[in-house]
């Protein structure tokens, strides 16, 4: 068995929820009575461990307990029974700029928040321009923080605590500070220390950091533990966990058009020929697109295309690309896409439809985000991204035998 940087055993941490509270000791003479409360169990009986040199994460929605788990590791908070062991130095970006006083210089706070982190003033002084580097605030150093924007005090609180050398970092929510050129540099120091065998410790709500930053993961919910185990896995039954139902009608957010030709529906049948709003990666699923027509349509032209959550344009398609073009369309009917093996990894789907004529430049109706789904874990199963290749990993082959085989 590894030898173990942190262990968590048996851990549970209460609070006291006052429906009201005597401010002053006047105030509970006055009423005559002590202020009510009530117990709220934020971590119940919580047990892990965490091996040297992991990077390990705490998932769960808000208020199951993450944050709370974190403190009394750092030992800001002390569980009220059950007992945590941390075997090595301990660092923790808990609340970036927590040490850092508004009156004072970003030179000043480096050298105050150095201090409250452990760093002596030589360590500090040794550090300083790879600290005010990191953060890109070389021309404000000197200025007070209360001038600061917030991606720039965040930024310095972050590169100061990341500069102390621990053996465990604990990190909670501040893997999204600062801009893409820094959030990339962050994920470049995670990977330091990870490369020199240090022990990371997470809370996220990003699953796709989750997922690939992490070894294995810890699952709360309510305070309670749900599963521990190798961060993909528990990732993706976490998010599958969290699709909920979904109405099967949806209310396009923008539709324009002429109106000769109406979309009056769209749904997703599963193999079955079920509607549904849930499917997983690999199903055989079709997009069925019900219209109606007030006149004869010659040769209208069916469109489809997928965006995600973060608005990424994933895949477009329509039926004069897929030589499905029917001669006319009048009254009422339906027309189907059939997608053999959805090709799509676990997320959330929103649908953009249309007709239009043959040339595609007049448009009868167009509807974005007529219709949202959910896509689950299934089979391929792959590491990442929106889409599923569905690759298929060799053998290594030595240069010296290269030649000898050829690709499948």
């Amino acid at each position: 068995m590894s030898e173990l940087a942190i262990s968590v055993e048996n851990v549970s941490k209460r609070f006291r929820k006052y429906a009201e509270r005597n401010q002053s000791l006047k105030a509970a003479l006055m009423r005559g009575r002590r202020a009510t409360y009530e117990e709220f169990w934020a971590l119940k009986d919580v047990s892990f461990e965490i091996p040297v040199g992991a990077t390990f994460g705490l998932i769960g929605e808000n208020g199951s307990g993450k944050s709370t788990m974190l403190k009394c590791i750092a030992r800001i908070l002390r569980p009220d029974s059950g007992r945590v062991t941390v075997n090595g130095s301990l660092a923790a970006l808990l609340e970036l700029g927590s040490g850092f006083h508004a009156e004072l210089s970003g030179r000043e706070n480096v050298y105050l928040n150095g201090s409250i982190l452990g760093m002596t003033r030589r360590e500090i002084d040794q550090k300083f321009d790879g600290i005010v580097s990191f953060a890109g605030v070389e021309e404000f150093i000197d200025e007070p923080v209360k001038t600061y924007s917030s991606g720039m005090y965040v930024r310095l609180g972050f590169s100061v605590a990341i500069n102390v050398d621990p053996d465990i970092l604990l990190v909670d929510e501040v893997l999204a500070v600062g801009d893409a050129a820094f959030q990339e540099k962050c994920m470049e120091k995670f990977a330091d220390f990870r490369r020199a065998g240090k022990t990371v410790v997470v809370v996220s709500h990003s699953m796709g950091i989750m997922r690939t930053l992490c070894d294995h993961v810890a699952w709360l919910q309510h305070g309670i533990l749900v599963e521990a185990g190798r961060a993909t896995r528990v990732v993706d039954e976490y998010i599958d966990e969290g699709h909920q139902e979904r109405s099967e009608t949806t209310t396009p957010e923008a539709r324009w058009g002429s109106g000769e030709a109406r979309l009056e529906k769209v749904e997703l049948l599963d193999a079955a020929g079920r509607r549904t709003t849930k499917c997983r990666t690999g199903d055989r699923v079709v997009v069925r697109l019900h219209y109606a027509c007030d006149e004869r349509i010659p040769k209208p032209v069916f469109g489809l295309a997928l965006e995600n959550l973060d608005g990424v344009y994933v895949w477009a398609h329509n039926s004069r690309d897929g030589d499905a073009v029917p001669d006319e369309i009048s009254g009422r009917g339906h027309v189907d896409l059939v997608v053999p093996s959805l090709p799509l990894q676990s997320g959330t789907f929103d649908v953009i439809a249309s007709i239009v004529d043959y040339s595609t430049t007049h448009v009868f109706d167009f509807q974005r985000y007529c219709y949202r789904f959910d896509v689950l874990d299934g089979r391929p199963r792959e590491s990442g991204g929106i889409v599923a290749f569905g690759g298929r990993w060799l053998d290594v082959v030595p240069e010296s035998h290269a030649g000898r085989r050829s690709c499948p």
